[in-house]
């Protein structure tokens, strides 16, 4: 009981981040899963972490609030970085869609409960299939673990500084912007060629209606294309999984300074 008892600080420190990682991080944040389950998974894990780091050290003191909340920013934005890349997949599909026409049409997303494009959802299935195939649901419980030794619970400090920061933030962004303009660019381009021969057609044929014809010649072509080019996707996808893996180390050496 005693054990128990020391060990209760850092149970509840290691279940907070751990709580706020699956609150943000790909699959354990859809809305679909049952809550009784992330609760239960996050204790669990929760209980490993906090007998492996066995810290007897921490107490309910004054400083325990300002751990409580480091530890929620560390899960939330952990989780926030391991979903960067599954959101740059979703806007590839919008650039797609914009082509195509269906930028209009949407569905709703169910683990956000917003309105994504009909592609952005379309891939974001294959690539949440690709990840269950290759097992990396376990990678990400695993670097969230791991980073209780880089990322320590009984400090309230970091050390990467405000610039550092503020620098990783903004290479992340450009690199997922990046991966979703080479996911959107070989349909986006094509599309852009039609819609070239489709001008070039009306200048010369002026009594055909284009614009009739335009809409479902580039929703067939699109379609067309998108099966083509899906298995590329799939490379790309383990691409990206590497992105993830890379970025989600580079972040806690960054935390850990």
């Amino acid at each position: 009981m005693t054990e128990i008892l020391t060990l209760f600080p850092s149970f509840l420190l290691c279940l907070v981040r751990l709580s706020c990682f699956f609150f943000t991080a790909p699959i354990f944040s859809y809305k679909n899963m049952p809550s009784q389950y992330k609760i239960g998974l996050s204790c669990i894990l929760a209980y490993l972490a906090a007998v492996t780091l066995h810290d007897t050290s921490l107490g309910l003191n004054d400083t325990f609030t300002l751990l409580v909340l480091k530890e929620a920013l560390v899960g939330l934005s952990m989780g926030f970085v391991a979903g960067l890349f599954f959101f740059a997949v979703q806007m590839a599909g919008s650039f797609i869609d914009l082509q195509m026409g269906l930028s209009m049409a949407s569905v709703i997303n169910p683990e956000s409960g917003t309105q994504t494009p009909l592609t952005g959802q379309l891939l974001y299935v294959f690539m949440l299939l690709f990840l269950f195939t290759v097992d990396a649901h376990h990678m990400l419980i695993n670097g969230v673990l791991d980073s209780f030794q880089a990322i320590p619970i009984n400090k309230l400090s970091f050390g990467a500084t405000p610039g550092n920061l503020a620098q990783f933030i903004t290479q992340v962004f450009l690199s997922s912007f990046a991966a979703a303009l080479q996911m959107a660019l070989p349909i986006v381009g094509s599309l852009f060629l039609v819609d070239v021969a489709v001008g070039i057609v009306a200048r010369t044929v002026p009594q055909l209606n284009v614009f009739a014809i335009s809409p479902p010649l580039k929703i067939g072509l699109g379609f067309i294309l998108l099966i083509i080019v899906i298995p590329l996707y799939i490379t790309f996808f383990r691409y990206l999984f590497d992105q993830t893996t890379t970025l989600f180390q580079t972040f806690q050496s960054l935390l850990r300074g």
